[in-house]
């Protein structure tokens, strides 16, 4: 006796909807574990966003500029400790030692030596990126003078022979600004120097006025915005 028609219709459907009943509940177990390996991983971690909170930083800066005074070769050393405000706002202290070789004809040692520093400003544009723009200026004082000066045929004897005068300064310039990482910049600049009047005996020289160009590095904890949006519990424990 063969098997009606009907009862194999009807065994197809019914294995057909058991099938599917199996495919439904595993597709709801495999979402619910899901979910659950999600509420698992968020109690072991923290989500933040610190890409608008103000940062800070603090460095040590070495630069050597080239130069001039009334026309003549100029070599500047400096040191630079600063503090940087939210990547925007440099303030601090510089301090730079120079000579300049001025060849004045009554002197033997004919090198102008001097030594100046002061108060650091530098505001800074573009912080966000690589390659920042700045415009740092000093305000500062210092000392100059003919160390040693054995002057020849002087017309008072009782001219100091290592002399030394205050000067005033004011330094303004525009410098670019390389963030190699967090901890390191470099910094290429120009920058003009203006000073009050000398009044040094038998010296030929008015004011120590000049540009000058170099290059400087910086090295210190500058903390260039690093963003992070997770953070492990243990970490902060």
């Amino acid at each position: 006796m063969q098997p009606s028609k009907k009862c194999n219709v009807f065994t197809t459907a019914t294995i057909t909807k058991n099938m599917l009943q199996h495919k439904l509940l595993f597709a709801i177990l495999l979402i619910s574990s899901f979910g659950f390996g999600q509420d698992d991983d968020n109690t072991d971690y923290i989500e933040f966003n610190d890409r608008k909170n103000v940062v800070h930083g603090v460095y040590l800066g070495l630069t050597t500029y080239f130069g001039e005074i009334d026309g003549k070769d100029t070599y500047i050393g400096g040191l630079k400790v600063a503090y940087v405000a939210n990547r925007k706002f440099e303030v601090g202290f510089v301090g730079n030692f120079f000579y300049s070789e001025q060849d004045n004809p009554r002197t033997i040692n004919e090198d102008l030596i001097g030594v100046y520093g002061g108060l650091h400003l530098e505001p800074i544009l573009f912080s966000e990126n690589l390659v920042n723009l700045s415009f740092p200026i000093l305000i500062g004082a210092g000392g100059v003078g003919y160390f040693g000066n054995n002057f020849d045929d002087p017309i008072d004897e009782d001219i100091d022979e290592d002399e030394i005068d205050a000067i005033f300064v004011v330094e303004p310039g525009v410098s670019v600004l390389f963030n190699v990482s967090r901890y390191v910049q470099l910094e290429a600049g120009v920058k003009y120097r203006f000073s009050n009047k000398l009044d040094l005996d038998l010296n030929p020289l008015d004011r120590i006025n000049g540009f000058s160009g170099g290059i400087g590095v910086k090295i210190g904890v500058f903390n260039m915005g690093r963003n992070r949006y997770k953070k492990h519990i243990s970490d902060e424990q």
